[in-house]
């Protein structure tokens, strides 16, 4: 009788390493892993143990267990009270030729690496802009060579 105390506990720990591999610890982690061995080891025990009826019993409540948190755990309302609810308000300014606030010659600095995508800061204001063939770093000065349909190409001052 007391092994089926030890079935139960090895059951309920599996679960719970589930429940932590899904809402803490994502991707196959020691967490997972513990769980499905947990389980395996007391469903194992119990059809040891305790005999057929019993490690069916088990399994198949072991089974509806893992089942209704599955389902727990996919229903909206749970994952919003985890999620991060937060909103970014960053843009950058799209290029319009015919404005006349950029042309081509401007000279400004990149705010992020240029990757070959990445923000650069023209007279006072951010643009997305694309470098011609070589990565830019951070902090660079470079120079406008081409506008074309929204996008800004440039290329460090120092390169000739």
């Amino acid at each position: 009788m007391e092994s089926l105390g030890i079935i139960i506990f090895l059951v309920i720990l599996g679960i719970i390493l589930f429940l932590v591999e899904f809402l803490i610890v994502p991707g196959i982690t020691i967490a997972g892993i513990g769980g499905a061995i947990s389980i395996i080891a007391g469903v194992v025990m119990a059809f040891y143990y305790e005999g057929p009826a019993t490690g069916l019993i088990v399994l198949i409540s072991t089974a509806v267990l893992i089942g209704l948190s599955a389902v727990f755990m996919l229903k909206a309302g749970t994952w919003k009270k985890l999620m991060l609810n937060k909103t970014i308000n960053g843009k950058v300014n799209f290029v319009k030729m015919e404005e006349g606030r950029i042309k081509v010659g401007d000279k400004g600095r990149t705010i992020t690496r240029l990757n070959p995508m990445g923000k650069v800061m023209v007279g006072e204001e951010y643009y997305e802009a694309k470098t011609l063939d070589k990565l830019i770093p951070q902090n660079t000065d470079v120079e406008i060579v081409k506008i074309e349909s929204n996008k800004i190409i440039v290329k460090p001052l120092n390169s000739e």
